[in-house]
C-alpha cells in the first residue's frame, strides 16, 4: 500500500504547533485514489485514525504518524475499526485517553476519541460553527438532532440570547450541557428537550418563536429519524416554529439526497421563502462528490 499521499498530509500539518481539533487526511472524500478507506483526525494530543475497511499495513501508518510529528506534539494513536460491528477501537501508540477537552478557535469541546462511532464533534461543520458566531447576535435559537450541543454552543458564544436543544439521547444533551459550561455560558440560557423530536412540537412551541432553527440530523438513525422519509415533516413544521424573516440553517449528508432535496422541501412548505445560499464546510474535507457529501444550505423563512 502506497501512503504517499497520507505521510505528505502528516508532515504539512505536523510542521507547526496544532493547538484546534482538525481532520489530517479525508480519505472519504475520494480525492486520493486506494485510501478512501482511511480518515486520521487531530484531538489534541491525540491522533484518531478512522479506517472504514480493513488497513494494510497498520504498523506502518503509525510509524509515519509519529516520523511527522516534529513537534512532538502526540501523545497517543488509536485506529478505530468503523467497518466492524460496534466500531471498535485499539490505542497504537502511548497512553489510554478516553475523554478529553479540545478546542476550535476560542471554542472548547469534551470529546470521546474511539469510545463510540462518533467523538462527539463533528470536524466538518467548523464552518457552521463560525458562522453561528457572528450571526447569531441576539436571536433566540432552536437546534434541532442537537447531538452534544456544539453549535448552541457556538451560537451562544456569538451572543444569541437563548438556545434550545432537542435530541432524543439523554446521554447527549448532557454532554451538551457539559460543553456550554465549559465554555462559562449561562445554563439559564439554555432550554434542554431530551425527547423525541415528534413528539415534543408542543413544548419546543413554548420557547418560541425562534430567530434562528436549525437542523442538523442524521441520515438515518435506527427507529427515530429517516432523512428520505422523515425530514418533511419537520420542514412542513417552520412556519408554526418561526419567527417572520427567520433564519433556517438545514443540512444533509446523504451520496442520495443531496442539497436540490432540501431545496424541494423547504419551497413545499415555505413557498415565499428564499434560498440565501450553502454554508462552507470545513475545506479539509475536500469531496470529489460534493452534492453526495456533507451540505449545509442557508434559509430566510417569509417576511
Amino acid at each position: 500500500m502506497n501512503y504517499d499521499e497520507i505521510k505528505s498530509a502528516l508532515t504539512e500539518f505536523f510542521s507547526k504547533e496544532q493547538l484546534d481539533a482538525r481532520r489530517i487526511f479525508h480519505g472519504r472524500g475520494q480525492m486520493h485514489a486506494g485510501l478512501e478507506h482511511i480518515c486520521i483526525d487531530w484531538f489534541r494530543p491525540l491522533v484518531l485514525i478512522s479506517a472504514y475497511s480493513e488497513i494494510e499495513d497498520v504498523p506502518g501508518l503509525l510509524q509515519l504518524v509519529l516520523n511527522a510529528d516534529s513537534h512532538r506534539q502526540i501523545t497517543t494513536v488509536i485506529l478505530q475499526q468503523r467497518y466492524e460491528q460496534g466500531a471498535p477501537a485499539q490505542t497504537l501508540f502511548g497512553d489510554i485517553l478516553q475523554q478529553l477537552i479540545v478546542t476550535e478557535g476560542s471554542l472548547r469541546f469534551e470529546v470521546h476519541p474511539g469510545t463510540q462511532q462518533n467523538v462527539g464533534l463533528f470536524l466538518d461543520m467548523r464552518g457552521l460553527r463560525n458562522w453561528l458566531q457572528t450571526e447569531s447576535n441576539s436571536l433566540n435559537v432552536l437546534n434541532l438532532f442537537a447531538y452534544t450541543c456544539s453549535l448552541s454552543v457556538a451560537a451562544l458564544a456569538g451572543a444569541a440570547t437563548s438556545v434550545t436543544n432537542v435530541d432524543m439521547s439523554k446521554t447527549s444533551i448532557k454532554w451538551g450541557e457539559k460543553n456550554h459550561e465549559l465554555n462559562l455560558q449561562d445554563l439559564s440560557g439554555v432550554k434542554s428537550i431530551p425527547h423525541n423530536l415528534f413528539k415534543s412540537w408542543g413544548r419546543i412551541r413554548q420557547f418560541g418563536r425562534y430567530d434562528l432553527v436549525i437542523i442538523d440530523p442524521p441520515t438515518r438513525q435506527r427507529g427515530s429519524f429517516d432523512a428520505a422519509r422523515n425530514y418533511a415533516a419537520v420542514m412542513r413544521k417552520l412556519p408554526a416554529l418561526c419567527e417572520p424573516g427567520a433564519q433556517v440553517i438545514a443540512t444533509i449528508n446523504s451520496p442520495f439526497l443531496g442539497p436540490d432535496y432540501l431545496l424541494e422541501l423547504f419551497f413545499r412548505y415555505n413557498p415565499e421563502g428564499k434560498h440565501i445560499g450553502e454554508i462552507a464546510v470545513a475545506p479539509e474535507f475536500l469531496d470529489k462528490y460534493p452534492e453526495r457529501g456533507l451540505n449545509i444550505c442557508h434559509f430566510e423563512m417569509p417576511t
